[in-house]
């Protein structure tokens, strides 16, 4: 008999907690409530690092401790809650932040991937303000809807998503936030017309999913721009025409788009990296008129001082999660690009840590040459 709500025990198991931001993290055993009615419980196989995990190690969004990190990875339904239909026991699902219940205004909208009904929750806990995970009765935050970095995790079941099979178990990972973010930024967000001209700033994994959304809608000139000169390579594999270095030039980054564009600025610029003076350089950087920027980089500064005369040209400026990627409508899609190799992921993965291993991860982050820390339980 499949393992519900009603049948399944607590589980005891292991995860990295962070108890202070800041500190190291400490793999500790901890307990695992059922899933309640509708919430599913995931035995986890594989996870990843995003530069988001860092920040909330340092108590972004919300200085909720002790917490369980982690948003990206992929596991199996080990039990379900008795009103789940649309997952069962066994299947291999990717655990989300976002939900799509396909009614509400929103969803039924199809312009964002933003739904009402399962929204992205900064709260730490699950929807009933509660918490699935504790340490000898002591509660444990999470991040988002789930916390990743655990052998078991429970979570609302419309925020996990069926993996196909075929896909790799750290593809899969990274499809869960980093590279889809990116992706979806050029893919789904603004939808990058052929033969346009795109920036991406700040080339880890989010602006490498950016930079190849781009190549495959078609766009003709992608500027990927970096301090890191090890990432020249790497971006070239997804599809950049050109790269650039500002800490090679005295000018602007700005000043360096348009010149790589005959001064006309890009009609697309992505910006990766959360830095706030970043911000006001991608808006210079795309074209009077009729560039769009879109904001996907995650930092700790929480508002920016913005140059109000370069929007007033007729600029446009989009903040986007998850690149706009609909979790049951678009997310599939790039899944079987990734399946048939139209995107290969293989180039990401950099390192690999098991869960004992989690703070070699932060190091590894560090390393000039890395992009994606796989975390293998």
């Amino acid at each position: 008999m499949a393992n519900t709500s009603s049948t399944s025990p607590v589980i005891t198991c292991k995860a990295a907690v962070i108890r202070k931001p800041g500190e190291p993290l400490q793999v500790e055993e901890i307990q695992v409530d059922p899933p309640k009615p509708t919430e599913v419980r995931i035995k986890m196989l594989c996870a990843s690092m995003c530069h988001t995990d860092i920040l909330c190690c340092n108590g972004f969004p919300a200085p909720l401790f002790p917490r369980i990190p982690g948003h990206e990875g992929v596991g199996v339904v080990e039990s379900v809650g008795d009103e789940v239909t649309h997952v069962k026991v066994g299947d291999t699902v990717m655990p989300l932040y976002l939900g799509e219940c396909g009614e509400c205004q929103n969803c039924s909208s199809g312009r964002t991937n933003l739904c009402h009904k399962y929204p992205l929750d900064f709260s730490g806990l699950m929807a009933d303000g509660t918490s699935r995970m504790s340490v000898g009765g002591e509660k444990i935050y999470h991040v988002f809807s789930c916390s990743t970095w655990s052998e078991y995790i429970v979570l609302e079941s419309y925020y996990a998503v069926k993996v196909d099979p075929r896909l790799s178990l750290p593809h899969a990972s990274f499809l869960s936030c980093g590279f889809t973010t990116g992706f979806g930024s050029t893919w789904r967000e603004v939808n990058v017309k052929k033969g346009s001209t795109v920036a991406v700033i700040g080339l880890g994994a989010v602006g490498l999913g950016a930079v190849k959304g781009a190549q495959i809608q078609g766009a003709a000139k992608i500027i990927g721009i970096d301090i890191n000169e090890l990432k020249q390579e790497k971006a070239k594999a997804f599809g950049i025409t050109e790269f650039i270095n500002p800490k090679l030039s005295d000018r602007s980054v700005s000043e360096l788009i348009k010149e790589a564009t005959g001064g006309l600025g890009v009609d697309y610029c992505i910006e990766c990296t959360g830095v706030p003076a970043l911000l006001n350089e991608a808006i210079e950087g795309s074209k009077v008129g009729l560039g769009t920027v879109v904001l996907i980089g995650a930092g700790l500064e929480k508002s920016v001082e913005l140059n109000y005369i370069p929007l007033l040209c007729g600029r446009t400026v989009r903040g986007s999660i998850y690149g706009g990627v609909r979790a049951q409508s678009d997310l599939p899609k790039i899944v079987e690009k990734c399946v048939n190799k139209e995107i290969d992921l293989d180039h990401l993965i950099t390192h690999e840590v098991s869960l004992a291993e989690i703070n070699k991860a932060f190091e590894y982050m560090k390393h000039p040459d890395c992009v994606k820390v796989v975390i293998k339980f």
